[in-house]
């Protein structure tokens, strides 16, 4: 829905976040939604775990598996899913080729995807596409539309006898929308088709992030769950789990889902360790509190862009932590304009933005998070309104 950006205030800043990270204050970080920035308490609980590890590597690793799946079952719990139908992996990267090794594809068989997907799991659908016969089809959603509605109807539409699988965003990454609702992955279902569902923002930021409809849902903990990097996670349906194909064989192979997964040798596992802790903090600060201030941050952040840099707001999900504008015709519509751009703001204005092309003016993504200041933003809107017309 598009919001009445006039009401868009900076919320206060919450007290028990000062001094929580260590992102540098010599420029502003506004993109989040891309890295994370890992909270000090948890780089804490990730150095004394990687103390132990050199303190005694060979009991480190012997008794890793067990604790993995103590790990897996804290975070289970916060994610609100079973940990027997949850993995922990790298990124969504990762869980996207997992889940594409793991659907059987047949010559003819239709794949849709959108026009706002994050572009690596795009083209890992292209590659098993080629690989095996099947046709990648995009979804073009329109960046103007309004709600939830137009966008569901878009995927539906696009739907016939040939579709199989459905690889969809939850939140979009360029865009901030939501796609992959319970209704849209509900009517899919219906119809026969399996769904693979893109989560990579929501944990952390959406209250119930798994929708239980999702064949393959998966998600990243380092953005707004406050893990250490490289911590993602894929959960499956039931039916999927014992057809699970891990990416190379291991030593906890024929022990099954979810381990056979999560092992791969002498791999730095001290991520998954520590990222309880992440949802532990989240807690102590209170998610509701974490949310309602990085929301009306980012909304700020796009009131701002709007109104001090002339840029046209994208329509927006409400209580996401991220918000994305246009950008003006001629600008940011390439691959190397956007690489400039987002470099230039960098060197000239000392702010790191995400932004992604798009035919007709590209989009502009800014992120709310905790360390996160309104000047910042304002400062970013004045220097783009000038970035933009040299």
């Amino acid at each position: 829905m598009i919001e009445d950006l006039r009401t868009a205030e900076p919320p206060a800043p919450l007290p028990a976040a000062d001094g929580l990270f260590s992102v540098t204050r010599e420029g502003a970080h506004l993109n989040h939604g891309s890295f994370g920035a890992v909270p000090l308490p948890v780089q804490r609980a990730q150095t004394r775990l990687r103390t132990e590890q050199e303190l005694d590597p060979d009991g480190f690793f012997a008794d890793l598996p067990a604790r993995i799946a103590a790990a897996r079952t804290r975070i289970a719990a916060e994610l609100g899913t079973d940990p027997a139908l949850l993995t922990l992996v790298s990124n969504v990267t990762e869980a996207a080729a997992i889940a594409l090794d793991t659907i059987p594809f047949a010559p003819g068989d239709r794949i849709l995807v959108t026009d706002h997907g994050y572009g690596a799991v795009t083209r890992a659908v292209v590659r098993k596409a080629a690989e095996t016969g099947a046709e990648p089809v995009v979804v073009r959603v329109p960046l103007g539309a309004p709600d939830e509605h137009p966008v569901r109807e878009a995927v539906l539409a696009a739907v016939d006898g040939r579709t199989t699988v459905a690889v969809l965003d939850q939140l979009t990454s360029p865009t901030a929308r939501l796609v992959a609702g319970p209704a849209l992955l509900a009517e899919l279902r219906e119809r026969g088709v399996t769904t693979v569902v893109d989560g990579a923002h929501a944990p952390g930021m959406l209250p119930t992030p798994v929708d239980p409809h999702a064949d393959f849902w998966f998600g990243n903990l380092h953005k707004w769950a406050f893990a250490p990097r490289a911590t993602g996670v894929l959960a499956v349906r039931p039916e999927w789990a014992a057809r699970v194909r891990p990416t190379a064989l291991s030593w906890e192979h024929d022990k099954g889902f979810p381990g056979n997964v999560e092992w791969r040798g002498t791999c730095d596992y001290t991520p998954w360790l520590a990222a309880p802790a992440g949802f532990e903090l989240l807690r102590e600060l209170g998610r509701a509190a974490v949310a309602g201030h990085n929301a009306a941050l980012a909304a700020y952040g796009q009131r701002v862009l709007a109104e001090r840099a002339g840029l046209a707001p994208l329509p927006a999900t409400p209580g996401v932590w991220m918000r994305a504008v246009r950008l003006p015709a001629g600008h940011g519509e390439t691959e190397p304009q956007v690489r400039a751009l987002m470099a230039e703001a960098w060197q000239r204005l000392r702010t790191r933005i995400a932004v992604r092309p798009w035919a007709g003016g590209g989009v502009l993504r800014v992120s709310g998070q905790l360390y996160n200041r309104p000047e910042e933003y304002e400062r970013l809107a004045d220097g783009l309104a000038g970035l933009l017309k040299a």
